[in-house]
């Protein structure tokens, strides 16, 4: 079947096979991410979890067709039944920031730093919709509103360094949600800022999936937001995704070694005299990746076999798939 009669089929909002991209390197190219498959339920929040490096960031953009020659992005991305990487430039335009919204990381980069706030959501307006310039005022002042920023309509004249970090954060949101999306990107929108803040920006979003019904893919490194956020969580491991499912399930009884350490680096109550599990070693270079598993350098469930075949991202249960050759003992290994 193909991708567009599965995503028909299963009724996902988004359905993603053998999703590649490849840098060109002095050394070669570099696979960054590396036959990926997803899929995404409309209003699901999807967590996309693992170290830096592991290829969370560089898949979200390659979804949009952000990475851009001598570069290369392979594979289907198939979106309301239309393989995004067939469009052309200029419908995929239309696309971006539109139908599919992206919060990149570090707002006070990915803002202009010297236009006002105001002007770069009424940008985003004039690209996405058919509003004149006071009606787009008027949705630009919404916006704001809609984020939580204090006097919306005096903030509009404000360049972003006159923000705060959660507030430039919520400013890139408001530019996102101008298209009014189905689908938002949201690339670690809670790095950098602290606890009570994260918590403000991680329940807008979640409040903007219940009011305008969109799904997210939502990249993080901190296991507590994908618990307290996510519907399900894919685990990536050199570029490639190593397991996936509920997130019930998967943090109650992880199959890969990868996401066992992951999980048992996390503090959870009830333990507080037990020592934390540590994932010994470094995620390795993509320009010299083992054979095999990736992971196996620095496993400690590894055989010989995982030294020379790389195992397949396998179904384990209807809802659960992951790549390991021994996740059955992974499986009955507790964690500390």
């Amino acid at each position: 079947m193909s991708p567009a009669a599965t995503a028909i089929s299963t009724g996902a909002a988004l359905t993603v096979r053998g999703l590649t991209t490849r840098f060109l390197t002095p050394a070669g190219p570099v696979t960054a991410v590396d036959n990926v498959d997803l899929d995404l339920a409309p209003g699901e929040v999807l967590g996309l979890v693992g170290e830096s490096g592991s290829g969370k960031s560089v898949t979200l953009r390659s979804l949009i067709r952000l990475v851009r020659p001598p570069s290369r992005t392979t594979g289907e991305v198939v979106w309301d039944g239309r393989d995004l990487m067939k469009l052309p430039e200029a419908r995929m335009r239309d696309v971006r920031g539109g139908a599919i919204a992206t919060i990149f990381q570090e707002p006070m980069s990915a803002l202009n730093p010297v236009l006002t706030v105001g002007r770069q959501i009424d940008e985003s307006l004039r690209a996405h919709t058919r509003l004149g310039s006071r009606e787009r005022r008027e949705r630009a002042t919404d916006l704001l509103d809609l984020v939580g920023i204090p006097a919306p309509a005096s903030r509009l004249g404000d360049l972003p360094h006159q923000f705060s970090g959660g507030m430039r954060q919520r400013a890139m949101i408001a530019i996102a949600l101008a298209g009014e999306p189905r689908l938002l990107l949201a690339d670690e929108p809670t790095t950098a800022l602290d606890v009570t803040i994260q918590d403000q920006i991680l329940k807008l979003i979640l409040g903007l999936r219940e009011r305008l019904g969109m799904s997210v893919i939502l990249v993080t490194h901190d296991l507590g937001v994908v618990a307290q956020t996510c519907d399900r969580v894919a685990v990536m491991y050199a570029g490639r995704l190593v397991e996936s499912g509920p997130v019930g399930a998967l943090f109650a009884a992880p199959r890969h070694p990868y996401t066992r350490g992951l999980l048992g680096s996390v503090p959870r109550a009830g333990t507080e005299r037990r020592p934390l599990l540590s994932i010994e070693g470094t995620p390795p270079s993509l320009a010299a990746m083992p054979a095999g598993c990736a992971f196996h350098p620095r496993c400690s469930f590894q055989t010989e076999r995982c030294r020379h075949d790389a195992p397949p991202l396998a179904p384990v249960t209807p809802d659960r798939r992951a790549a390991c050759w021994h996740q059955d003992r992974v499986l009955e290994s507790a964690l500390p």
